[in-house]
């Protein structure tokens, strides 16, 4: 029966209380058509499960409140809405910080013990039906997570300290935090950058240390661009410019690869119905590159030709490594 169909029952039963009117198992079997046993299991979970201070008054043959104050809980949860918190609550494993993820745990378990009902899966037992793993990520310190967060939540506009990862230069920046993305495993925040004056991604892991701005930042940029500005690229490779990038993946390995989605406007044409070609928009090769040698000799890069020339060069550079 549906758990929403049961808390009617309890929100029924609640009320007769609340109205002294000293409900009992019979008067709740009546209203509902139910048994007189499942009529006490209700009110026992209510007593265990819901802590209500219910207490039997034998001369009125009913049920009051010791604590008339008391209120049920303002929600309900189905056994599918409980089970997906609990699948959002190990995915959250990724976060990097523990006092989040503490709380989480401590708030999951407070509905657990209020709302749960038998077959349901105790949170102990959930890193056991279900894991995260991500590899060749960057950590992001814990601390450097939670400055970002907050900044983002409030609106505020902060100062890091960020490393390049191509000169390894520091350059301190003026930043309003506008999106968190976690990618690959990797977290990033979007942000306006007072320095260049306009949108810009910056990798957690490359910032070193991160302040509060006395600076106002207004931006040019809505929710929308922002979305945009992530949907746009392959991976998250910041440039003005987009282009068409077309590989051709071996027999082999061709079916595993339709599987995926390497980009929302990808498009597939299969050849021979056993290569398949795959095409989509990309804003810088360096990414895309390294996803292509990922797959050495079963794929190709058929377009553009510049990205083909790379590739080639680098498959060159392979080459005398192991001569």
């Amino acid at each position: 029966m549906s758990s929403k169909v049961i808390y009617e029952r309890f929100l029924w039963f609640h009320a007769k209380v609340k109205e002294k009117q000293y409900p009992n198992t019979r008067s709740l079997a009546e209203k509902f058509e139910i048994s007189r046993k499942t009529a006490q299991r209700d009110i026992a979970f209510m007593q265990d499960r819901l802590c209500a201070p219910l207490c039997y008054v034998p001369e009125r043959r009913g049920f009051a409140y010791a604590d008339d104050a008391y209120e049920l809980p303002g929600f309900w949860l189905s056994e599918e809405e409980l089970t997906s918190l609990l699948i959002s609550y190990r995915l959250a494993s990724a976060i990097p910080d523990s006092a989040l993820k503490n709380s989480l745990k401590s708030f999951l378990n407070q509905i657990m013990s209020r709302l749960s009902r038998p077959g349901s899966l105790p949170l102990s037992e959930l890193s056991e039906k279900v894991s995260v793993k991500n590899i060749a990520y960057s950590r992001t310190a814990e601390k450097i997570f939670q400055i970002i967060l907050e900044s983002l939540l409030s609106s505020q506009t902060i100062v890091i300290d960020y490393r390049s990862p191509h000169t390894g230069e520091l350059t301190r920046r003026d930043i309003l935090p506008l999106h968190l993305l976690q990618y690959m495993g990797t977290w990033h925040i979007i942000a306006h950058c007072a320095m260049k004056n306009e949108m810009r991604d910056f990798v957690l892991s490359r910032i070193r240390s991160v302040s509060s701005s006395s600076l106002k930042i207004v931006p040019h940029s809505s929710t929308a661009p922002v979305k945009e500005y992530i949907r746009r690229n392959f991976g998250i490779m910041n440039s003005a410019e987009t282009f068409d990038v077309c590989l051709r993946f071996s027999p082999e390995i061709a079916a595993w690869v339709s599987e995926q989605v390497w980009h929302p406007a990808q498009q597939m044409q299969w050849e021979n119905e056993k290569t398949l070609c795959l095409t989509f928009p990309v804003a810088d090769f360096r990414e895309v590159k390294r996803e292509i040698l990922k797959y050495g000799s079963q794929v190709e890069v058929l377009s553009p030709a510049k990205l083909r020339e790379e590739v080639k060069k680098e498959i060159n550079k392979m080459g005398k490594i192991y001569r």
